[in-house]
């Protein structure tokens, strides 16, 4: 493969979603050419069009397979990466385009959510090799019977850490409408900083709690394959937020990201017997249903009756409250309630290993403003608890001021 040094840049569908845009891009792209890097570009469709393509199979069938769902869906970045061809050929950049199956991005047959097993990067090295721009559809691949697939959410940020990893590429550049991680929403808490280095630990944990930038998978990925990521604005020309290794980093701050997630719901069984096999009975029937349970908490009383409490999706909550029945009809329950105005507030922070009475302190924040905590969780470097959805503002911005600044 060519000895320039190899780039991977990913472009969201915010940055590619009007023909100005992909041409902001193309000039983009040609500025890391002169500089001397062989690029890589992985794109996601332009700004709405998978959201324009669902409506259009709503328009047609109430419940389309999942296999021409991934067809239609296809479809959209290759809209993308035709136009951008053109956009470098205008600017006499040499450039090509690939759909996932061309380049062959093997997957698992689970349509609408599948997971890449292997990437042949032979058409993709001998096309740098003869001085190409490559460029890829994100979200895409094929199955060992060549179906196409698509990747879920988050799936072009996914291919693009792939495609690095694979490509041994040192870095991958994640380009969207925001210029970097920040420790809070700035929609929310005005005072949010931008992070300029955070550890794939703490992004994984603040995707899984909210924060958007980036999918949980793609870092996951990047964590596994040691590939540095580095998210940075399409508009602007700013330096972003880079992520590495714990062991990289220089500073480790007690707390790096506040984060409040609304979209989830608190359904709780009360008094149900206190023996074993019930909880594994409920838990199983909702991971065989596919729903996803975050927070989990168990009281029992001195009648040897328990309660259980949990958190899902919130447009999960009718399945779940239909399997919760079944489960008070088979072995008796006082009564199943859920309630959906909850934020999952949580604190997040690679110092938190090495730091003590940062839980005792957030809970007292909350206390002091009169916040009722209803669960809490814990990991290595996190701290989540429920409140009531109308303190989520005012939730963050205290906890950011206090344990990060303004």
């Amino acid at each position: 493969m060519s000895k320039r040094k190899l780039i991977v840049q990913k472009y969201g569908g915010t940055s590619v979603q009007s023909p100005e845009r992909i041409k902001a891009v193309a000039q983009r792209i040609k500025s890391y050419v002169t500089d001397g890097f062989s690029v890589v570009v992985v794109v996601s469709a332009m700004g709405k069009t998978t959201d324009q393509l669902i409506d259009l199979a709503d328009s047609i069938s109430k419940s389309p397979s999942k296999r021409e769902m991934d067809m239609l869906l296809s479809t959209g970045e290759q809209v993308t990466i035709a136009l951008l061809a053109m956009a470098l050929h205008e600017i006499e950049v040499d450039a090509i385009s690939y759909t996932g199956s061309q380049i062959k991005v093997l997957t698992d047959g689970n349509f609408s959510d599948a997971k890449i097993s292997k990437i042949s990067t032979e058409k993709i090295e001998r096309s740098i090799d003869d001085g190409k721009v490559v460029i890829v559809a994100g979200f895409q691949g094929i199955d060992e019977d060549e179906n196409i697939t698509t990747l879920g959410r988050g799936g072009s940020d996914t291919s693009a850490v792939a495609l690095a990893a694979v490509l041994k590429s040192e870095e991958c550049e994640i380009y969207t409408d925001v210029d970097g991680v920040y420790t809070a929403d700035p929609r929310i808490v005005s005072e949010a900083k931008k992070l300029t280095t955070i550890s794939y630990d703490e992004m994984l944990e603040l995707a899984r709690l909210g924060a958007g930038v980036l999918h949980s998978r793609s870092v996951e990925f990047a964590k596994k394959y040691g590939v540095r990521l580095h998210v940075k604005s399409s508009f602007s020309y700013e330096k972003g937020t880079i992520l590495m290794s714990t062991e990289e980093m220089m500073e480790k701050f007690i707390v790096s990201g506040i984060t409040a997630k609304n979209d989830e719901a608190k359904v709780t069984i009360r008094d149900i017997p206190d023996r074993p096999g019930i909880s594994a009975k409920l838990f199983s029937d909702l991971g065989q249903s596919k729903i996803y349970v975050n927070m989990i908490v168990q009281s029992t009383g001195r009648d040897k009756l328990a309660s259980i409490s949990f958190t899902v999706k919130k447009n999960d909550v009718k399945k779940t409250l239909t399997i919760c029945e079944s489960l008070k009809n088979e072995f008796g329950a006082s009564a199943i309630e859920s309630k959906e105005d909850i934020t999952i507030l949580s604190a997040v922070g690679v110092g938190m290993l090495s730091s003590y009475g940062v839980a005792g302190k957030m809970f007292k924040i909350l206390s002091d403003h009169q916040i009722n905590i209803e669960m809490i969780s814990t990991s290595e470097i996190g701290i989540s608890c429920v409140i009531d959805s109308i303190y989520a503002e005012l939730a963050a911005k205290i906890l950011h001021k206090e344990f990060i600044g303004s």
